[in-house]
């Protein structure tokens, strides 16, 4: 039977824990706060509202959505006492693998035997975690992004013991929520932070190599393939660009750099089966055919053109002073 979740308990009213918790008050559920004592979870509620009414003002928020999240989101319980009813409790603490156990402990044993618990890490495996919750069954990883209540992805990661209808639960509560959930494996950093620190990481050699300077860097990623990712990701790109470009691109860059940035096999495999992408309706992420081809190049021009006149609207952000 499909279960559905109506009332949340957010453990950790912080950042993290504060967005989440608007977020899902925002979509009309139950949702309760806690943090380290009453006192502060009732101060988290505050700010929360009064940032909620910021985003209605800024129009960031529609008309009417403040008094959405005071109806749906409270606080002034104990973590004990907020659990213990909950369809689903999520853990927003402090990212540390020691914090994190302790409070999943508590939520636990004082949490119905089939509520659904959640973790919000951004790296730490579901493994790591998992022997301090009793019923492993109903226990996932659900990593919302910051800010919370405008980056729409969640990464799900189940344990080798959570089941289907557990999942199913979550991604139905996100997709009421306007968030779309995507299942990825059990491993260290996940999908999300192992993409993004590898590209970190692979910027600041640039800097370090006297390449670049990090501003010029920035200016790169935002001005090029940081345009498309807003609407694309990875594989689609290649799809765009052609395969056999990107084939011909690693040759180069292999030659200077090595095997750390030889071509993938799966790029190599599907060169050669004559999968160029677009151009030829045989791509990586599937086949298109000519009305597609036009939808699709159609879609990408309208996407960037709007993402372009969103740049000049908004005009660069704020720096840093050096």
């Amino acid at each position: 039977m499909a279960r559905t979740i109506n009332t949340v308990t957010v453990v950790g009213a912080g950042y993290m824990g504060g967005g989440i918790a608007q977020s899902l008050a925002l979509a009309d559920l139950q949702v309760e706060i806690v943090d380290v004592d009453v006192d502060a979870a009732r101060k988290g509620l505050a700010r929360l509202l009064t940032e909620a009414q910021e985003f209605e003002d800024q129009g960031l928020y529609t008309a009417g959505s403040t008094e959405r999240i005071k109806a749906n989101l409270s606080a002034g319980r104990t973590l004990e006492e907020a659990v213990a009813e909950a369809d689903f409790i999520e853990e927003a603490v402090f990212e540390s693998p020691e914090v994190k156990r302790e409070v999943l402990g508590k939520i636990s044993a004082h949490a119905r035997p089939d509520a659904i618990i959640g973790t919000n890490t951004s790296t730490i495996p579901v493994h790591v975690l998992v022997s301090a919750v009793k019923h492993p069954e109903r226990f996932l990883t659900v990593h919302f992004s910051n800010p919370a209540p405008f980056i729409p992805g969640v990464e799900l990661v189940s344990g080798e013991a959570t089941t289907p209808d557990v999942v199913d639960a979550v991604k139905d509560l996100l997709a009421r929520a306007g968030r779309e959930g995507a299942e990825v494996a059990d491993t260290p950093g996940m999908v999300l932070n192992r993409l993004q620190y590898a590209l970190l990481k692979e910027a600041a050699s640039v800097v370090e190599e006297g390449i670049a300077t990090a501003e010029d860097v920035d200016t790169v990623v935002r001005t090029t393939f940081g345009f498309r990712l807003g609407f694309f990701g990875p594989f689609a790109i290649a799809d765009q660009a052609g395969l056999d470009v990107y084939g011909l691109g690693f040759n180069t860059l292999s030659e200077a750099y090595g095997e750390r940035l030889a071509a993938p096999a799966l790029l190599t495999e599907n060169v050669e089966a004559g999968r160029h992408g677009v151009k030829n309706g045989k791509g990586w992420t599937g086949d298109f055919d000519e009305a597609t081809k036009a939808e699709l190049i159609a879609y990408r021009n309208k996407a960037y053109a709007r993402m372009g006149e969103l740049v000049r609207e908004l005009g660069p952000a704020p720096k840093g002073k050096k």
